[in-house]
Formats: structure tokens, C-alpha cells, sequence
């Protein structure tokens, strides 16, 4: 039985003019068969209602074939051995392919390893706190939020300041601990650049190296940390507090000034955010705080911090304003007085 192509073929050529013939010989098929399709009708039905039949095309040899027992063997003892390596060992027993078929073939059939399952790393009681800065566009200016939670409950801190700079990290970082009623051990920041370069007289290129920074911690007792780039197979060491801010506070939320602004922060921090069931913990921030982390936080400090200057002492002296221009009092005389002056009377 000839191919439904050969008559598809057979219909549009004829229909274009061509003779039977002519046909014959360019499909390779004999006139009578032509003439009997044509008087039984075969090219007047409609050929598209026929099912496709086609067959299964026979396997091409490839070059890669002989060794594929060598391929799977090696495979099944050591999954991850590359493509390249396994060319080199094929190579040495005769193999003559190229690498893309070797490639192509491995890619196929190298075992699949199960997943590995995700492992959260979390942090002991009183350990960590994390610290994170984040800016919020206002109707009357930028806001920086500065926000601390303690990685083993996740009680959370916020406020808002008017700058990211050393001192609003340091006076927020006080306040934080004020909240919490105690230090963690340790601090997990960010790099904060922009914050060290604002005050960059005695430290380095990083937080954790600025000088003024590091006697502050010391003064409070904790050791801080810079925050690695986050890592799947880390997940639930460094929390996203910001992004939780701004969809459950910030967002849909109307402000008309710093203090409605503080307002509704304190009640959304005292009535949703370390009282909603934290997803991961699967309980109330403030619960497992109370319970479990609360009494084992470091003592607060004696007194505030109270920054170095630049003689290296602690200073505490407020000097005056100055303006740097002398303030020149002046005389105001009658015009009668620069007459007598001039006669040589006074």
C-alpha cells in the first residue's frame, strides 16, 4: 500500500497540470497504479479524514552505544563524575565520538540524587539579635526604620528616625535592648556601609571595623557579626523582618505626621507583631520571649554609651556654639558731635 503522502502529492500535482506520466516517474510509482486511483475515487474523498499512520523509525547507530555499559557503571558508583572525566576513561578503551554525544547521553542517564532536606538553623535563647535598617517614603519626608529581633523568639523592635547614621543605630540599639530588658550575646547586622561612611573617622570599610562601633558593643557586651548573603539551605537563620513591616504595617496604612507614624507603630507592634503566630516557631513571639528567653538575656548596662572624641577620651563637655565671626559693637553719635570733632573742639 502506497503512502496517503504520495496521493496528497499525487492530488496537488494533477490539479497544477501535470500528466500521469510525468507523475509516475517523479513518485516512483507505476501509471497503472496512478489510473487506479484515479478511477476508484481514491483522490476525490477527503484524504485528511484517513488516520497518520507512521513508523517507527529505525534506531540510528551511534558511536556511543558500545561504551554505554562502561558510562552506567561508572555512574552508578560515582553519580557526580563529569562528562569530561568519563571521556577521558571511554577514549583509553576506544571510543571515537565526540564529547556532545558523550554529553548528551550522560545528561540522560546520570542518577538523580534525592533532594537534600532543608535545614533551619536556629539560634539558642539569648544568643543573636538581628538588625536591619530599611527607608519609607512619607508624604512629608524619608523615615529610616531601624528594626532588632531576637532570632530565638522573634520579638520584634522598631522605630522610626529621621537618619541612618552611628548615632541613630547606637540610640536605637539602646532603646531596643530597654525594650527587651536585656542584651543578646550577639548582634547580626548588615554591612551597613552607608551608616560607617556617615562616621567613618576612626573605623574601616565595615561596621564590625569601626572603632567608635566596637567600643560601643563592648560597653553593652555583645559581639557583633556581619550577616552573610542569604542561602536556601539556610533558611530560617536571618529573618525578613522589613518585608513583613512593610506588607503588615506600612502598606494601606495612612499617616499624617511622626507622631500618628509612632502611634500606630507601638499599637501594631504591642497588638500584631509579637503576638500573631509566627509561622515558623508556630507560636506567639512574646509568649515563647517570656517564657523562654527574657531571663536569659545579658544585664543592661549601667549607663548609656557616651561616644569618644577625638582625643580618644570620653567626652562630656558641651562646647558653645560658635560662629566664627567677631561680633563688632557700634556707637551710634549725632552728626553734631563729628562738626565739633572736626573745629577741634572736642
Amino acid at each position: 500500500m502506497y503512502s496517503r503522502e504520495k496521493r496528497v502529492l499525487l492530488r496537488e500535482y494533477m490539479e497544477q497540470g501535470w500528466s500521469k506520466s510525468s507523475l509516475a516517474e517523479k513518485l516512483g510509482v507505476s501509471r497503472r497504479t496512478i489510473y487506479h486511483w484515479v478511477t476508484t475515487g481514491q483522490l476525490d474523498r477527503d484524504l485528511d479524514d484517513e488516520k497518520v499512520v507512521y513508523r517507527k523509525r529505525s534506531a540510528v547507530k551511534r558511536k556511543i552505544d558500545r561504551y554505554k555499559g562502561i558510562i552506567h557503571s561508572r555512574l552508578t558508583e560515582y553519580p557526580e563524575l563529569s562528562a569530561v572525566r568519563l571521556l577521558e576513561e571511554i577514549r583509553s578503551t576506544g571510543y571515537q565520538g565526540g564529547y556532545s554525544q558523550l554529553a548528551e547521553y550522560v545528561h540522560q542517564v546520570r542518577p538523580v540524587p534525592e533532594p537534600e532536606p532543608v535545614v533551619r538553623f536556629e539560634t539558642p535563647a539569648g544568643h543573636q539579635a538581628q538588625v536591619d535598617f530599611a527607608h519609607f517614603k512619607l508624604p512629608w519626608g524619608v523615615r529610616w526604620a531601624l528594626v532588632v529581633v531576637l532570632s530565638y523568639s522573634r520579638m520584634l523592635w522598631l522605630r522610626f528616625f529621621h537618619r541612618q547614621d552611628m548615632n541613630t543605630l547606637m540610640s536605637g540599639l539602646e532603646q531596643a535592648f530597654s525594650f527587651f530588658g536585656g542584651v543578646p550575646a550577639e548582634a547580626l547586622f548588615d554591612q551597613m556601609r552607608s551608616v560607617v561612611t556617615q562616621d567613618n573617622r576612626e573605623g574601616g570599610g565595615r561596621l564590625i571595623e569601626n572603632l567608635e562601633f566596637l567600643r560601643f558593643a563592648n560597653h553593652w557586651g555583645f559581639r557583633p557579626r556581619v550577616c552573610r548573603p542569604y542561602r536556601a539551605k539556610t533558611k530560617g537563620k536571618v529573618e525578613r523582618p522589613i518585608r513583613y513591616v512593610r506588607e503588615n504595617f506600612f502598606y494601606g496604612r495612612e499617616f499624617i505626621s511622626d507622631a500618628d507614624l509612632d502611634a500606630k507603630l507601638s499599637r501594631w507592634i504591642d497588638e500584631v507583631a509579637n503576638v500573631r503566630v509566627h509561622r515558623t516557631t508556630k507560636e506567639r513571639p512574646v509568649d515563647r520571649f517570656e517564657r523562654e528567653e527574657r531571663t536569659v538575656l545579658q544585664p543592661l548596662a549601667a549607663r548609656p554609651y557616651r561616644r569618644v572624641g577625638a582625643s580618644g577620651q570620653q567626652s562630656t563637655e558641651v562646647k558653645p556654639k560658635t560662629t566664627g565671626v567677631p561680633l563688632i559693637e557700634v556707637e551710634r553719635r549725632p552728626l553734631t558731635v563729628y562738626s565739633e570733632f572736626m573745629e577741634g573742639r572736642v
